[in-house]
């Protein structure tokens, strides 16, 4: 990857720094790197991790025939626009909005789980990044899928403000200062307010009472694992948390479960780590996963009376592991 032309679309956004982040915790040259966001950004200069100076170019303006990788990052209908543009232009685009993750011809790929599966679609240069915490959840599923087949889930997010970006930081943080002075707080970018609250919403409801958030993550996890009959079932809640997504998932499977296989498979999957000592407390929060790439896993048990059923709890960045991260090691297994 050292050697390839990467422009990174979205650079000013909280996802575009982190993947410049990531990009330089590569050792990827500075001169490999270029950058862009909307004409309004154009000129500004960005310096992260070990890059320094950044120059963003207006999108408009962008010759994606210069770059061999496009990471976008700058929303659904950017990407809409300008994600065939590049594929057109001979880029490889890797695009971390939901726009074309359930497009039949478009592989949506966690490196570790399913990077094979970029073969078997018709569209090679353009690569679809799962939402975050699907690829959280999935990634602690697929080495137990592995072992005993999985048959249903049923799952309840807990998800930081920064997943709703840098409006979401800014709310928490301003209606924190709010409560402090004892000012009347007023929702903007969420539906209620989330300072010292949960929201059991996360995007728009459908007519089937499910948010959007809901069902990318269902549809998302049928896709990526391709298991026939499959059920499953979300509720995304959004608290009062700046970095780390939090799931519980109930996993039912074919076979009868045990716990210490279980842990052992969690244990030696690549991206996974076991935090999980009850006797001392030991288990992972939003807070010990910021920053690091790993997805963690706690409260692994048998459920109390279904045999072929574990229950367990899990954290990830959703920055890294659950954005940036993700499409890096997707660009970074292509080069390889």
């Amino acid at each position: 990857m050292k050697s390839k032309k990467i422009i990174v679309v979205g650079a000013t956004g909280r996802v575009g720094q982190e993947i410049l982040l990531i990009l330089s915790e590569e050792n990827v040259p500075q001169n490999n790197i270029s950058i862009a966001a909307s004409s309004r950004s154009e000129g500004i200069e960005l310096s992260v991790g070990g890059y320094k100076n950044l120059r963003v170019q207006s999108l408009e303006k962008v010759d994606f025939s210069k770059y061999d990788i496009a990471l976008f990052s700058a929303g659904s209908e950017v990407s809409k626009q300008y994600v065939p543009k590049a594929s057109k232009a001979g880029c490889i685009a890797i695009d971390n909005t939901s726009y074309f993750r359930m497009d039949k011809d478009i592989p949506l790929i966690i490196p570790e789980v399913n990077f094979e599966d970029i073969k078997k679609y018709k569209s090679k240069k353009i690569i679809s990044n799962p939402n975050c915490s699907t690829i959280q959840m999935v990634m602690a599923l697929k080495p137990l899928h592995d072992i005993y087949g999985l048959r249903e889930i049923i799952v309840s997010t807990y998800q930081s403000t920064s997943g709703a970006g840098q409006k979401g930081i800014d709310e928490i943080l301003s209606q924190t200062k709010q409560f402090l002075n004892s000012e009347p707080i007023t929702p903007a970018h969420f539906k209620k307010q989330i300072v010292f609250n949960i929201i059991p919403q996360i995007d728009a409801f459908t007519d089937s009472l499910y948010t959007k958030e809901e069902l990318k993550m269902m549809n998302e996890t049928k896709k990526i694992l391709a298991i026939e009959n499959m059920d499953i079932a979300a509720t995304c809640v959004r608290v009062p948390v700046l970095i780390g997504h939090a799931a519980s998932v109930f996993a039912k499977f074919e076979k009868e479960t045990n716990l210490l296989d279980a842990i052992e498979a969690l244990n030696n999957f690549e991206g996974v780590k076991v935090v999980d000592n009850p006797a001392n407390d030991d288990y992972s929060t939003p807070i010990d996963c910021e920053h690091k790439n790993e997805v963690f896993v706690s409260r692994i048990r048998k459920h109390p009376t279904i045999i072929n059923a574990l229950n367990f709890w899990s954290v990830a960045d959703n920055l890294r592991k659950g954005a940036a991260l993700n499409a890096v090691q997707i660009a970074k297994r292509i080069c390889e």
